[in-house]
């Protein structure tokens, strides 16, 4: 009996050996194989992992890329905006200028021949100061003087000088409330007393029977016949012997940037 087990443990042995041998044989002229084999189940398995993180990668990518092309977006928007403001102060500017070289065009044209004047730019119009009170920015040191004709436009007297400074000058306008300027009416030759009533209006008072049209002229009292004021109506009432002529500026005195001081 010990002699039959001795002989399959033998047997056993050798079994196994052969097997040994026989896998290495294998592993020895079939490992490419096998690697091979493995490389691609392992590249199987694999795959979608690296899927996603090429697909994860792109992600990222774009992530970032988004909010650098954003922040590029941004920083042009701020740009554009800054050239659009610079592109709209000029234009003012531009207007601004166009318009005060239209006016200053307009008062040299207007301007009588042989006439001596200072332009001034007015710094406080009436509707800021005292009703019909101006300011101008120039005074003694450019030659002006108290009771120097004020004019608009070249040719329209709308006021004295009443204050000088060094370089300003406080005008009162004929329209001032209350305030008195000796005129004549035009075409007739009859002197009247202008009387202000404030904001470019006047009011004079006529006999009942002197008839005015709307539109008559009214001028200063010397030789190149300024107008100072034109009439709007006429009140009267048959009861009185006199009438009320209400008149007003032919130029809008709220709306003047330049005067002219003629000395």
């Amino acid at each position: 009996m010990s002699y039959l087990l001795d002989k399959k443990k033998k047997n056993k042995k050798i079994r196994n050996f052969l097997l040994v041998i026989l896998l290495l044989v294998i592993l020895f002229f079939f490992n490419n194989f096998i690697f091979k084999s493995l490389s691609s189940i392992s590249v199987g398995i694999l795959r979608p992992v690296f899927v996603l993180g090429n697909n994860l990668d792109a992600r990222v990518d774009n992530f970032f890329s988004y909010f650098s092309s954003k922040k590029y977006l941004e920083l042009e928007n701020q740009s554009l905006l800054k050239d659009r403001e610079m592109l709209t102060s000029q234009l003012a500017n531009y207007k601004t200028l166009s318009l005060e070289n239209q006016e200053l065009k307009n008062i040299l044209n207007r301007k009588p021949e042989n006439q001596d004047f200072t332009l001034a730019t007015v710094l406080v119009k009436p509707n800021i100061s005292v009703f019909d009170i101006m300011i101008i920015d120039i005074g003694s040191n450019a030659g002006v003087s108290v009771g120097d004709l004020v004019f608009a436009y070249g040719n329209t007297p709308i006021g004295k000088v009443a204050e000088v400074y060094d370089d300003t000058s406080k005008v009162v306008l004929f329209s001032t409330s209350g305030e008195k300027t000796g005129a004549i009416i035009s075409g007739r030759n009859i002197a009247v007393d202008l009387i202000g009533r404030g904001g470019g209006n006047f009011e004079i008072i006529l006999p009942r029977d002197l008839s005015l049209e709307k539109g008559t002229e009214i001028i200063l009292p010397n030789t190149n016949s300024y107008v100072v004021a034109k009439v709007e109506t006429v009140i009267s009432d048959p009861r009185d012997s006199y009438q009320k002529a209400i008149l007003s500026t032919p130029i809008n005195i709220f709306e003047l940037r330049f005067v002219e001081v003629v000395k």
